[in-house]
């Protein structure tokens, strides 16, 4: 028995902190369960679907050029894009065309489903897409996503492959508790499909593709840590106002095409985050109408 009130006191204080942690602990892990098996009923309309050849080119570059290759692979056989050790583990699943007797993950898809997947973050049961930044795609029109979606059907067939989703505990609990929010979240999904702008070197296109950026960026291109990214990540630069690397290193066009084409800093440092697997094949018109609306015209780029 501790007979000194002064040690008894600091024995139930610290008793006290380590329940009431270990019960945030239980309960954050419960809410996360609980949020990610959520159903969300969203009707959306299907999209039509082209497998002609120039739909299939432009279907192509998307796929490369938007991301979509990084983490689902470049054949759409799945693909690991985040290894940091056994408590944090991701990897895309297969979503080519399955073989016989061996479905993938969107072998039975319909074209709602892509959309309500692709836009919406929404799997076709109704549970929230966990990892896939769908908010870089909601604003796809509906001829690139029909386009996109062509693509991916008609790749060669892949064996199965599932999604892996390994988070260290930190992540989950304030997943649960809302710290870090899924794509469902993030989206309006009251919005209309966004309707086609002039494409060419112009601030409606450049703000088009930009739209690609929100997942690391945030919804207005404004930056900050990145939700959910690993400890180690840095956080994701400002692209609009004048604080941002756009009005700094970067207000030269071809600098920042060198950035996106290269990896490499205007100041010949190497960046370590970010998708240059798909930036690196964005078209040099694209490439530099993005630069022209996050440098020109910043808040026509967030407003979008």
């Amino acid at each position: 028995m501790i007979r000194n009130p002064w040690i008894r006191s600091a024995v139930w204080a610290v008793g006290g902190t380590l329940a009431c942690a270990a019960m945030l602990l239980v309960t954050g892990l419960v809410l996360g369960e609980r949020k990610a098996q959520r159903r969300i009923a969203l009707a959306v309309q299907p999209v039509a679907v082209p497998h002609d050849d120039a739909a299939l080119v432009r279907g192509q570059y998307l796929y490369a050029s938007r991301g979509c290759a990084d983490c689902h692979g470049s054949d759409g056989g799945g693909r690991r894009f985040v290894d940091g050790g056994a408590d944090l583990q991701l990897a895309g699943p297969a979503i080519a065309p399955g073989r016989p007797g061996a479905p993938t993950a969107t072998t039975a898809y319909t074209p709602a489903d892509w959309v309500r997947t692709v836009r919406h973050g929404v799997k076709p049961d109704g549970r929230p897409v966990r990892t896939m930044p769908s908010e870089d795609y909601n604003r796809l029109t509906d001829a690139d996503l029909g386009a996109l979606v062509g693509y991916v059907q008609s790749l060669p067939p892949v064996a199965p492959r599932g999604a892996v989703l390994q988070l260290p505990l930190p992540a989950r609990v304030l997943y649960g508790f809302g710290a870090i929010p899924d794509a469902v979240e993030k989206i309006d999904h009251t919005l209309p499909p966004q309707a086609p702008v002039p494409e060419g070197v112009n601030v409606a296109h450049g703000g088009y593709v930009a739209q690609m950026c929100k997942g690391c960026h945030g919804a207005t291109l404004a930056g900050g840590r990145i939700p959910g990214a690993p400890p180690d990540w840095p956080p994701a630069p400002a692209l609009r106002g004048d604080g941002s690397v756009m009005a700094g290193a970067y207000a030269d066009a071809d600098a920042f095409v060198h950035m996106l084409r290269s990896g490499v800093r205007a100041d010949g440092s190497r960046i370590q985050v970010m998708p240059f697997e798909a930036l690196g094949r964005l078209s040099e018109l694209d490439a530099r109408a993005l630069h022209l609306a996050l440098r020109e015209a910043p808040a026509q780029v967030a407003a979008r």
